[in-house]
């Protein structure tokens, strides 16, 4: 028996054990908590120390390339996450490409991937040169919702190509052999589909669909509520970082998990106002017997908008906003690209997800990583009004350090966020009153994970922190990866997962 046969038999031995387990609540399904996005987990007995070089609490590794920005997520026994393809996991795919690798839970082992080229020609930065695949997918049973690098949503099945090619899409050979962007190859040959290939049901190409010109890489965590997929689609600037070549295309849209069909989308005009990119995801919560969507644009305004119903809708429908919130209201909000390089004055735009938690809203933004200044705040809002709610709903704001990409975890009446000035704030989440924070030495562009009253945070320079999740300052391990860590940290089943740029380690309390 081959390797591959032999993943794949690893791969369905899984299926069949967790399918007799009694409960799935363990798993992680999507980046963040479900609707809410806080980034904690009720996972307990996790490790609060292991050591690389021993293998000590180390359960098993697996290379993701030399770019891996994404998250991993667990679901029935597998592990998603995005890789490049820099350590090839198949011979056929040569050069480079994005890959969803799909892995098992129990030793790392490949059960399948999903190979796509890069978009050739023209602008490289609507997708970045060997980049993994950095949107975290989204899990509901034996579906698997994501966005390629390609700026496709797709629908995959978990179980890739082992229990056969399901439609309605059938065409992942051609899939495979992309060049241009929605163009075939040259070379009209569709590549053979093998028994480690990914399971395309359906796919929405949203520059196709909807217009959108994406920028630099697809960083989309699709929230799924009911019928409705809510996804970014990730409009922003051209190569001059000046020009928004899709001034009327949507930030936001809703698509039928069913058969890939638009339901909905935003028509707030966000596109000429964004300074960067659309790289924030929507949250979702109920407010007053209001079932809202929470999402952040890339023009530094954070909407709330009706939810759709969840049992779907026959056809596509305008958005209907409840409110607006200007996170940097004294910020510029003519000829922004103006300020393009300008590090002491310019737009705020906002990178991380909204978190709800006790009908308030908890968003980190501020100035451009790249290209804006540096100036960053954490800021409460409370959620409960309507109509532009700018100055009335805003309960504090307390000052983060250069630049901020993280989405704040609140746990037990405090909010634990890092930022770009390699800081970690512990925050009283009524008051936005400090409690403490520790120098980490680099910059954050994952965000933190509270877990069995731990901060999980690692740094770009492979350092990796766990910290009391207390109001006291408590230092438990400072450990150093040998690459740099631009992704969340994990927990499911008991075990903890950390992602670097080129490794992905599962990491479980010895017993």
């Amino acid at each position: 028996m081959n390797s591959v046969h032999l993943n794949l038999f690893a791969c369905m031995s899984t299926i069949c054990l967790v399918l007799g387990a009694p409960s799935q609540a363990a798993d992680q399904l999507q980046w963040g908590q479900p609707h809410t996005r806080n980034m904690i987990s009720h996972e307990t007995n996790l490790p609060d120390n292991f050591d690389l070089e021993t293998g000590e609490n180390i359960k098993w590794s697996a290379p993701l390339g030399t770019n891996a920005y994404g998250s991993p997520v667990i679901a029935s026994g597998k592990v998603l996450i995005g890789a490049n393809n820099a350590v090839p996991r198949d011979a056929r795919h040569v050069g480079d490409r994005s890959v969803l690798l799909c892995l098992n839970e129990n030793d790392g082992s490949l059960c399948w991937q999903l190979a796509v080229p890069r978009i050739e020609g023209g602008d490289i930065y609507k997708d970045w040169p060997n980049i993994g695949m950095c949107s975290p997918p989204t899990v509901e049973g034996d579906r698997v919702y994501t966005v390629t690098n390609r700026f496709e949503v797709a629908c995959l099945d978990l179980q890739g190509q082992a229990n056969g090619n399901d439609g309605p899409y059938v065409d992942e050979g051609m899939h495979m052999a992309l060049k241009e962007s929605g163009k075939q190859s040259i070379d009209p040959e569709p590549m053979e589909i093998t028994n480690i290939d990914a399971d395309l049901l359906w796919i929405f190409d949203m520059p196709a669909e909807v217009g959108a010109y994406p920028h630099d890489g697809a960083h989309s965590s699709i929230l799924l509520d009911g019928e409705n997929l809510y996804v970014n689609t990730c409009n922003g600037v051209d190569n001059t970082h000046a020009v928004i070549r899709s001034p009327d295309a949507p930030s936001l849209i809703a698509i039928d998990k069913q058969t890939g069909r638009l339901v909905g989308q935003d028509t707030e005009r966000i596109g000429p106002q964004i300074f960067h990119s659309t790289w924030s995801s929507p949250a979702m919560g109920q407010i007053d017997g209001r079932r809202l969507v929470f999402f952040a644009g890339g023009d530094g305004i954070l909407y709330a908008f009706n939810a759709l119903d969840s049992k779907g809708t026959s056809v596509p429908v305008e958005f209907e906003r409840r409110w607006r919130f200007d996170f940097d209201p004294t910020a510029p909000k003519k000829d922004i690209h103006s300020y393009l390089r300008n590090r002491r004055e310019g737009p705020s735009n906002i990178k991380s997800m909204p978190v709800l938690d006790h009908q308030r809203l908890y968003v980190t933004g501020g100035g451009d990583i790249w290209w804006g200044k540096k100036k960053a705040w954490l800021v409460c809002i409370d959620a409960t009004q309507s109509g532009d709610i700018t100055h009335s709903a805003r309960q504090w704001t307390y000052p983060l350090e250069n630049h901020a990409c993280s989405t704040p975890s609140i746990y037990n009446g405090m909010v634990f966020v890092a930022d770009c000035g390699g800081k970690l704030h512990c925050v009283d989440a009524k008051t936005g009153e400090a409690y403490w924070k520790i120098d980490l030495g680099r910059d954050v562009w994952g965000s933190t994970l509270v877990a069995d009253g731990k901060v999980y945070v690692g740094t770009r320079a492979g350092d990796f922190w766990i910290v009391a999740a207390a109001k006291e300052k408590q230092v438990l391990s400072h450990k150093k990866f040998d690459a740099p860590i631009a992704s969340t940290p994990v927990a499911a089943n008991g075990v903890l997962y950390v992602a670097t740029l080129e490794q992905l380690y599962a990491i479980e309390q010895a017993r």
